[in-house]
């Protein structure tokens, strides 16, 4: 009897997922521990691993649908075995877009849950240089980088004007889609028109649960919100030095990486901050588990370096960039970016002098961290050229007082003020 492989729960907040590719198709010979396919969470995107041996009788879905928890997905079972598409189960409205007089979008609706031949591989977006997305199949896409051809040159004519096989290999032959692509995509400085295509965008997994999560946070959480500046100058100095010193050992330090250690040792002087509401009482945590914001085509996401009290600046640095190339595509696990017992939000890369960022719920606190600015500052009794950098902490008041968030900020700002103390 065939093996049905349901839409697993892949995060505790998860009611549906969409599956964005299929990895294996009809007919192939399944291992155990094979994945599946990709499916995309409230949280992130993750493969679906098989637990079963033997051939892919069915696939039950098309790629891009949303599928709710539950709900068949394949069939596993012996060659040449009969299998009969389950009943489907519909999905919870409350993930569902709503109705709306506006045109279509030009990606793919979701389908429902019935028996459906091998689905093609998902589509995906490249960025165009316009900071645009350009919808293109990946195999589309691995076709345009083998020839060379840039995708933001090709006019698509696959569903919703994404971009296929058949476009690129016209475009790579000179044909009529390559010259109107170019027609089409000639831009000018003063050009009229539109902004852009008037039509609503329906919102994936992540960007829903982002925007839940931060209505729940702002409506429910007393925030107050404290800000220092500080002198930078000693930081970006030693890690200049650092840098120069170990650049043969592949060593390249950030301003964040100093920030989340400097987090980190805060918390150590005043645990107070490293605590969570749980409505009738206060969590303390024991550990150290700094999260950071890393920013997504969806909106943003929070990996954590676990027990960051005890890592060296080096080491949070390594597993930091890590953790950041894995959030950007979306290859996180459920581990990497749950259980965080504070966050940093830096938007100084961005020139972003200061702002004050929402609490990352059960987090009693977060900090917001600008960009350093060349400023005149008063050193001793002389007006001399200073770095400055702003940092803004956003605190529950529900956990933590004024003069506990007052004592963390002082704590970050010698620690900072004082870089060397974070190499100890």
């Amino acid at each position: 009897m065939a093996n049905i492989i349901e839409m697993p729960k892949l995060s505790d907040t998860m009611t549906v997922g969409t599956l964005v590719k299929w990895l294996k198709k009809e007919g192939d010979t399944v291992k155990a521990g094979d994945m599946l396919a990709e499916i995309e969470t409230d949280k992130a995107t993750m493969e679906l691993e098989s637990f079963f041996a033997g051939t892919l009788l069915a696939l039950f879905v098309r790629a891009g649908s949303q599928v709710p928890l539950g709900a068949a997905l394949c069939a596993i079972g012996k060659p040449g075995e009969k299998v009969e598409a389950p009943a489907p189960i519909a999905v919870p409205q409350a993930d569902a877009p709503a109705p709306s007089p506006s045109p279509p979008s030009p990606g793919p609706e979701p389908a429902p849950v019935h028996a459906a031949p091998a689905a093609a591989p998902a589509p995906a977006d490249v960025a165009a240089p316009s900071g645009t997305r350009v919808r293109i199949s990946p195999l589309a896409r691995k076709l345009a980088a083998e020839k060379g051809i840039d995708p933001a040159a090709i006019t698509g004519s696959g569903p919703g004007g994404r971009i296929v096989r058949a476009d690129v290999a016209a475009a790579a032959a000179g044909g009529p889609r390559s010259a109107a692509a170019g027609s089409a995509r000639a831009v000018t400085m003063g050009a009229k028109g539109p902004l852009q295509e008037d039509r609503l965008v329906p919102v994936s997994n992540v960007r829903a649960t982002i925007a839940r999560r931060l209505v729940e946070s702002k409506t429910q959480i007393p925030h107050f919100y404290l800000e220092i500046e500080i002198d930078a100058e000693p930081l970006l100095e030693l890690r200049t030095q650092l840098n120069t010193a170990l650049e043969k050992e592949g060593v390249k330090l950030s301003v964040n990486d100093f920030v989340l250690k400097a987090s980190a040792e805060a918390l150590r002087r005043v645990p107070a901050v490293n605590c969570s509401w749980e409505g009738a009482a206060v969590r303390q945590h024991p550990a150290a588990h700094v999260s950071f914001a890393v920013a997504i085509d969806d909106g943003l996401i929070t990996p954590v370096i676990r027990d960051a009290h005890l890592k060296t600046l080096f080491a949070i640095s390594t597993e930091a960039k890590a953790l950041g190339k894995r959030a950007r595509e979306k290859k996180l696990a459920p581990a990497e970016f749950t259980g965080g017992t504070f966050c940093v939000s830096n938007l100084g890369m961005m020139g972003i002098e200061s702002f004050s960022a929402i609490i990352n719920p059960p987090n009693a606190a977060i900090l917001a961290v600008g960009t350093t600015v060349r400023k005149p500052v008063v050193k001793g009794d002389l007006i001399a050229i200073g770095q400055r950098m702003t940092l803004t902490l956003s605190v529950d008041h529900r956990v933590v007082d004024g003069a506990v968030g007052a004592t963390f900020l002082a704590a970050l700002r010698d620690l900072l003020e004082k870089p060397a103390l974070l190499l100890i």
